[in-house]
């Protein structure tokens, strides 16, 4: 059966308008998984999608604060453009913006016609291409966590957490949620349809996890933008803060972006989960076991874009569940990675490395890049772990800085040719800039400890 001819510009308008829609806003991700985006009225999308819209492309270079960066590309060319067009494939309800429905953007270098080096739908792109060549399809499921926050005046940052309450992880109701902020937030990520499957407090009083269903990797890294994007606004709607920084308080844990991995591949026989072999060992393929191999091989690197933040290794430590060394187990929360005990079409393996403040495209992307290259070296991981974990006798130490992570990176040249040379020198570059910054940078911890007595 052939596939069905994709709809016409003309054809989505015509859609949109029947549903009341007369604003769809075009959006993209920066380097460190913020939207960026334009609103454009209905009766000229046809010429955002021919001609493109222009943004700059320092854009990628842009930091929270709004200082520009100076990365190859942006300052030192003359803030050059590039070109915006809509991908209406994508096009998704605001449910909470009337007559506004949202889209994501495919970015090239009009001077090129390229791909942006910068971007990062196009980066996860490259590297499932790269997985395609050797008959791999990964499958992903994200799973992430956040805290909701009331404004406090009274508070240095002006915010709260949303609910002090203690001893409430895994639930759900008004004893952690007295404003049924997740039913209504869970209602309208329905009404979006990016997948939202369920969700439930978390382990900190403020903090909630939803999780989406699994699906091919480009969606779920998809629907996990479109998803941190609306809880973000939701909030704010409300006058509330969400934020998905790794660990914003200090008497907390941090906030977690677990990704569930597993490959579909193509045989004579039909498509399989190619994870999964009862005759293996553990119940595991050669090719889950070898991938296994590779995200733990990597992981140093790799931890440069799951943990991106100058914050993100405030999260690591004794007894945080949150993973500082290089192990994987079987069903063990205290592994980096963790195989889960579903066997057959359900066979996959959970990365916990990964803090909510990754850009989901990068960190699915460094994933599968690991994974890929694992299963291309056919290695074999050493013993899983047994028991509860944190045993630096036991496994090696994750990097604990985002200097030391940013210095993996660079130096895993295997994993920085998947990833491409030019996005590579761009990140480092932002990245670092950011870790100067953060150096030069009076904090409050150090009035504290030092101004009265010294």
């Amino acid at each position: 059966m052939s596939a069905a001819p994709t709809p016409s510009v003309r054809q989505h308008m015509q859609r949109l308008a029947a549903e009341g829609i007369d604003v769809v806003r075009v959006t993209y991700p920066d380097l460190i998984g913020t939207d960026r985006a334009r609103d454009v009225l209905l009766d000229h999308l046809p010429s955002a999608c021919d001609h493109g819209l222009a943004f700059c492309r320092a854009v990628y270079h842009t930091s929270p604060q709004g200082d520009v960066v100076p990365v190859s590309g942006g300052l030192d060319a003359g803030l050059p453009d590039i070109t915006v067009r809509p991908d209406l494939d994508s096009l998704v309800p605001l449910p909470w913006e009337p007559g506004v429905a949202a889209c994501l953007a495919d970015v090239t270098d009009p001077a090129t016609g390229m791909t942006a080096p910068e971007s990062p739908r196009d980066l996860l792109r490259t590297v499932l291409d790269r997985c395609a060549e050797h008959g791999l399809r990964p499958v992903v499921g994200p799973e992430l966590e956040y805290f909701l926050c009331d404004e406090d005046p009274a508070s240095p940052s002006g915010w709260k957490r949303y609910s002090g309450a203690a001893g409430v992880v895994y639930t759900a109701g008004l004893r952690a949620d007295g404003d049924n902020h997740l039913l209504r937030t869970l209602r309208l990520l329905r009404d979006m349809n990016i997948g939202a499957t369920s969700g439930n407090h978390e382990f900190d009083g403020g903090q909630f996890e939803i999780n989406l269903t699994h699906s091919e990797a480009l969606s779920a890294a998809d629907r996990a933008f479109f998803f941190k994007s609306a809880i973000k606004e939701l909030a704010r709607k409300e006058g509330k803060l969400a934020t998905f920084m790794a660990k914003p308080f200090n008497d907390a844990g941090g906030s977690g972006f677990h990704l569930h991995l597993s490959c579909d591949s193509s045989n004579e026989e039909g498509a399989g989960n190619a994870f999964d072999d009862p005759a293996g060992p553990y119940g595991l393929s050669a090719t889950a076991r070898h991938a296994v191999a590779g995200i733990l091989a990597h992981a140093p690197a790799l931890a440069a874009l799951a943990n991106p933040t100058v914050n993100s290794y405030k999260r690591f430590g004794p007894d945080t569940l949150a993973p500082w060394l290089i192990d994987w187990g079987l069903d063990n929360r205290s592994a980096m990675v963790r195989i889960p005990p579903e066997r057959g079409s359900g066979a996959r393996f959970e990365l916990r490395l990964g803090d909510a403040s990754a850009n989901p495209y990068l960190l699915i992307a460094g994933t599968i890049a690991a994974a890929l290259l694992g299963v291309l070296a056919g290695e074999e991981p050493p013993a899983p772990l047994e028991g509860y974990g944190y045993d630096t006798a036991r496994a090696a130490v994750l990097p604990m800085s985002l200097p030391a992570a940013l210095d993996a990176l660079e130096a895993d040249t295997e994993l920085t040719d998947v990833l491409g040379k030019d996005f590579t020198a761009s990140f480092l570059s932002y990245k670092r800039n950011e870790t100067e910054r953060f150096h030069r940078h009076v904090t409050d911890w150090e009035f504290t400890e030092y101004a009265y007595h010294l």
